[in-house]
């Protein structure tokens, strides 16, 4: 069993045989293969893509009380549109990721545009629920692959030492959703219309396809893709096939326990984000008397403000981290190390933000609850960053190969973990009340924190216990 001094060691450049500093030489070409401003447009056109699942669960949100009155239905019946779609957009993360990683980035993203914006259109003309629900499942599928698939060219294109710095870039970007989203659909569903803000995702599907074809190439790195080593067997380096794959094949990366650990990690604290956010109009919009869909909206501006802030805030902080215990280590990369700076939003600022709120909301009213309400959710923002990026930047480094198939499968389970949770949340504080659900949220980011812990201090053993094919400083 390898220990913590040893996991993953790369031999020092000095001692080095020549052909190992050939194979150094090769690692780094694949790196340069891209110019540092290819490479910003490659992010941001994949940030743009990244953008769509968010819009299409954020602007959603403040509509939900038009929708329900004009489909003559109830806001907790329609709140299972949101549950149904981040199922969906589960399912097409696990089959937009499986067919990245065989076909390449560029199909997919060609592919699955379509799906997004035939989805949108759908949406913006139904006239019942069943009608509704059916268009959020296509709608959300074909959004599915923005972050696995987004994460998984940023994995091809960055090497480790500034993977954690792209990442919270990208992170940064596409959560401009979580800021605008829930605003520009506040203010589409109060002044027109809550179809005006589907059509709007329409077109902005058409405009990201357009880019994409023109603008964004192939990314996966040589011969990594699936179709380039099922051709190079047949003796048709040429030639294209089409092949069905299994979309559920990623799942198996859960029997690792250093992933399922940090992928609990940040469910639990997303979880604590949609506690505030989904219910949003039905807690803090009823608690202070808020009627307007677009001032509501306008209560996510802090949340997506902290998250602009803390995703590029933890990529460069989970760098520096690595670089500094590298170094410490003489050279050895240690996976885990890159985990360390989550550790105090983990502990702390997650738990405490939705805690907090749920005690200002129970206890205080007036300006005073309103404004203390708004800086929970901005801490909550920066915070859940905090965690998520380094989270992310791990995942990808310790299956680089599978980088969109890890990034997929725990994007799957954690939706599949809010999805639950969001349909729970109405029927909780109905019950229970909003302080009693925002502390069982708080409880289980804990949970989170414990098994965050457990992987920074033990990941080397965990990794020995199931060995799924990790990366090594060779091919990172």
């Amino acid at each position: 069993m390898s220990s913590e001094e040893t996991p993953l060691l790369t031999p020092a450049i000095d001692d080095a045989s020549p052909e190992d500093c050939t194979q150094a030489e090769l690692h780094d070409a694949v790196y340069a293969r891209f110019t540092p401003t290819r490479k910003r447009v490659i992010v941001a056109l994949v940030s743009s893509a990244g953008l769509l699942p968010m819009f299409v669960a954020g602007s959603f949100v403040p509509s939900i009380p038009q929708i329900a009155r004009e489909l003559d239905s109830t806001g907790s019946v329609i709140n299972l549109a949101i549950s149904t779609s981040i199922f969906s957009g589960a399912i097409g993360t696990l089959t937009w990721a499986t067919y990245s990683g065989f076909y390449g980035r560029r199909p997919i993203y060609l592919v699955s545009l379509p799906i997004f914006t035939i989805g949108s259109l759908g949406v913006t003309f139904a006239r019942t629920v069943p009608e509704l629900m059916s268009w959020r499942v296509l709608q959300a599928f074909g959004a599915g692959g923005g972050l696995s698939v987004g994460a998984g060219v940023i994995g091809d294109i960055y090497r480790l030492e500034e993977r954690g710095t792209a990442m919270g870039i990208f992170f940064a970007a596409t959560l401009v959703g979580p800021a605008i989203a829930p605003l520009t659909g506040g203010l589409a569903t109060h002044y027109a219309s809550w179809r005006v803000m589907q059509g709007a995702l329409f077109a902005t599907g058409l405009t990201a396809f357009t880019f994409m074809y023109f603008l964004l190439p192939e990314t996966s790195q040589p011969r990594s893709r699936g179709m380039d080593k099922l051709l190079e067997r047949e003796g048709d380096p040429d030639g294209w096939r089409w092949v069905l794959l299994n979309p559920f094949r990623p799942i198996p990366l859960l029997r690792s326990p250093n992933i399922l650990a940090v992928c609990l990690t940040g469910a639990f604290a997303l979880i604590t984000n949609y506690t505030l956010l989904t219910p949003l109009y039905y807690t803090i919009g009823q608690r202070y008397g808020l009627e307007n869909e677009a001032v509501v909206g306008a209560f996510f501006l802090p949340a997506g403000l902290g998250n602009l802030i803390g995703a590029p805030l933890a990529g460069r902080i989970s760098d520096r981290v690595v670089i500094r215990w590298k170094t410490r280590r003489g050279g050895v990369w240690v996976p885990e190390d890159r985990l360390r700076g989550a550790k105090a939003s983990a502990l702390v600022f997650v738990p405490l933000s939705v805690l907090t709120s749920g005690i200002v909301t129970h206890f205080v009213s007036g300006t005073l609850g309103i404004v203390l309400n708004l800086l929970c959710l901005f801490m909550n923002g920066v915070s859940i960053d905090l965690i998520f990026t380094p989270v992310a930047a791990y995942n990808v480094d310790i299956m680089h190969s599978r980088s969109a198939e890890v990034m997929a499968v725990t994007s799957a389970l954690r939706s599949l973990i809010t999805a639950f949770a969001t349909a729970a949340f109405l029927p909780l504080i109905n019950n229970i009340g909003v302080l009693p659900t925002d502390a069982l949220s708080a409880t289980l980011a804990w949970i989170g924190f414990g098994l965050l812990w457990t992987t920074i201090q033990y990941g080397d053993r965990m990794r020995a216990w199931v060995d799924i094919g990790y990366s090594t400083a060779q091919d990172n």
